[in-house]
């Protein structure tokens, strides 16, 4: 391994350590500022902080990566889901324990797979269908409520009404990937923490004091901004699904967190819920991982120019994943793909 790929590597580990401290933080902070505003001021320091970035990034930035008018419906879906998910996810996290709130966040996994399989029928190999059934039993034990009397606890309930949203908010996303990532984080931050402060103001929610507010802000930057920039830099080296691969460990970090920070209690449905969430995790990174490698490849293009025929041998290397998972996969090449490679020749 060289030393490009450790610097990825931490850079993926950092970012899940941001996202990490996003519960538990949040959780101390819910008895300063209310649900709805914390909410906003999370997503506001997000897209304050990455838009400042973005500033010296916009001038050497192409035309052709920004969002355009096509883009419209997958962006305004975004911020949509973007508003009512933290708020949810605030909510939840008020009323419920910051360890569980910080596990179940894994159930964005089986949202966003289920989602993708069901509006863009992508294939779901029998590995990662093992690993969303646990995911799920993890996620069911750790949403019922034993104290009061075997019902499901409403503040888990609406932590996994928040993984939903952004299993629909990923698939949106996914759209509109291929754009430029800072402009997509600066709109996700400014629009969807401006319609949160309007809903949190509308509830006639109390205003919290601008000590609290320079403290959500910027925990806002670290958690989300922060974050999603270190899982950029990540990916430049490592690709997508490598990444997320590393990135699979923040809610175990989370919910080490809660208990160091919070003193929560470890309950025995808690303890049996970790252990099938991991066993699910790690399916998961087996399957992302597994599905993700370097080849290298040989193609022979012939083709006629000025009244000759020409053959010639294409050798490179790319990352692919494989569109059918478990015994059998391969990948595509366009014409354009194969064109360009042979302009290199």
């Amino acid at each position: 391994m060289n030393h490009k790929s450790i610097i990825a590597i931490l850079y993926a580990l950092g970012a899940a350590l941001f996202y990490a401290i996003n519960v538990p933080c949040s959780k101390l902070m819910l008895d300063n500022i209310s649900p709805t505003f914390l909410a906003a001021f999370l997503y506001l320091g997000a897209g304050i902080g990455v838009g400042l970035m973005y500033i010296p990034h916009y001038i050497k930035e192409n035309s052709e990566e920004r969002l355009n008018k096509k883009d419209l419906p997958y962006t305004v879906g975004m911020i949509l889901l973007d508003i009512i998910a933290p708020i949810l996810l605030m909510f939840g996290v008020s009323i419920s324990t910051s360890a569980n709130s910080s596990l179940l966040g894994n159930f964005e996994i089986v949202a966003t797979a289920f989602i993708a399989f069901i509006l863009f029928k992508e294939k779901i190999g029998k590995h990662l269908w093992l690993a969303i059934g646990l995911i799920t039993i993890s996620s069911f034990i750790l949403s019922f409520d034993v104290e009061g009397g075997f019902s499901f606890s409403m503040g888990s309930l609406l932590v996994l009404g928040a993984t939903v949203c952004w299993g629909f908010e990923n698939n949106c996303t996914r759209s509109i990937s291929e754009k430029s990532t800072y402009q997509i984080v600066t709109i996700k931050g400014l629009f969807s923490g401006t319609g949160s402060f309007i809903v949190a103001f509308v509830k006639g929610e109390t205003f919290p004091d601008l000590r609290y507010i320079l403290l959500a802000l910027l925990l806002g930057f670290i958690a989300y901004g922060l974050s999603i920039f270190t899982y950029i830099r990540a990916q430049k080296t490592l690709g997508a699904a490598k990444t997320s691969a590393y990135y699979a460990v923040a809610p175990f970090i989370g919910a080490f967190l809660s208990f160091v920070i919070l003193h929560e209690a470890l309950t025995p449905a808690y303890l049996a819920a970790l252990i099938i969430m991991i066993a699910g995790t790690a399916l998961v990174v087996r399957d992302t991982l597994s599905h993700s490698h370097i080849h290298e490849h040989t193609h022979l293009i012939t083709h006629t120019h000025d009244g000759s025929t020409h053959t010639h041998t294409v050798v490179h290397s790319h990352e692919h994943q494989h569109f059918i998972s478990d015994d059998k996969h391969g990948h595509r090449h366009s014409l354009q793909e194969l064109e360009r490679l042979l302009d290199h020749q």
